[in-house]
């Protein structure tokens, strides 16, 4: 991790079908290698991951480059970055 922030994992969302009722728990640090999602890289570190909980089945964009205001959710900040 740097130390303004979170690695950018990549430049990009991450296209995600997701199912309603279920909670998914989003990397915030960039460092998991199963990506979009926590694999426990963070611990010791300053960032902990987030719960997204679906509430209908659809295709979401999470955000890859960590920075999203609208977190976990892309809001295009990766084309600024």
């Amino acid at each position: 991790m740097s130390e303004n922030g979170p690695n950018i994992a990549q430049k990009s969302p991450y296209a995600v079908a997701v199912e309603a009722g279920t909670s998914y728990w989003w990397c915030a640090c960039g460092n998991s290698k199963n990506q979009p999602f926590c694999d426990g890289s963070h611990k010791g570190g300053a960032f902990t991951p987030r719960e997204f909980k679906a509430e209908q089945s659809a295709t979401l964009y999470f955000c890859g480059c960590k920075h999203s205001a609208n977190a976990p959710l892309c809001d295009g900040t990766h084309k600024k970055l």
